[in-house]
This record gives structure tokens, sequence and C-alpha cells, in this order.
């Protein structure tokens, strides 16, 4: 077992140095650092608690609050630096995505495997 987190280990280092992951690390410290972008977060925070305590209620949020919600979405994905953060989580995604699909290749082959490792 310990050999499996060895290689778990150096995945995940050769992971951190890739291209994908070093954008998505730049992508989110530029989003940390965008006030607009925290202020947007703070209010949708406020929001989606009004409209969960609604919905907990059994009641649809007000129409007010519906808007509000919507405003700030539309004004948080208008943000260019909000736009390379999720550009820069989509591509590190798909790369995560491609590892999988090979590990789920390698389960395949090594269950097929007569060859047993202690």
């Amino acid at each position: 077992m310990s050999g499996i987190m060895e290689m778990a280990r150096s995945l995940g280092n050769s992971l951190a140095r890739t291209d994908e992951y070093q954008a998505l690390r730049r992508a989110a410290s530029a989003a940390d650092d965008d006030r607009e972008i925290a202020e947007q977060r703070s209010t949708l925070e406020k929001l989606e608690g009004t409209i969960t305590a609604a919905l907990r209620a059994g009641q649809d949020p007000d129409e007010e609050t519906a808007k509000a919600y919507e405003a700030a979405v539309s004004v948080l994905q208008g943000n260019s630096t909000y736009q390379r953060l999720v550009a820069a989580q989509a591509n590190f995604d798909k790369m995560v995505q491609k590892v999988n699909e090979t590990i789920a290749q390698g389960l395949d082959e090594g269950a097929s495997s007569r060859i047993i490792l202690t």
C-alpha cells in the first residue's frame, strides 16, 4: 500500500507542476485580490441565505431578492478576472478528467491481469 501512496503523492506533485494548475493558482490568487469579486461574493452569500430561508419556510423568494441575485450573478460573471478563473478551472478539470480516464484504463488492465501484487 505504501508504494501506491507514494505514486499518488508523485502524481499530485506532477499535477501541481502543470501549466494548467499553475494558471489556476494565478487566476485564483487574482480573484482573491479582486475587490469587486469579493463584494459580489459577499452579496451573493447574503442573497443565498435569504433565498434558502424562504425555501425552507416553504415559500418562493420574493421577486426583488430573485432579481438582485440574478443581477449579482451577472456582474460576477462579467468580471474578466472571474472569467479567467472559470476558464482556468475548466482547463484543469479537463486535464484531471484525462488523468482519471487513464487511471480507469489501468484499473481495467490490472483487473484482467493474473499477477497479484502484495
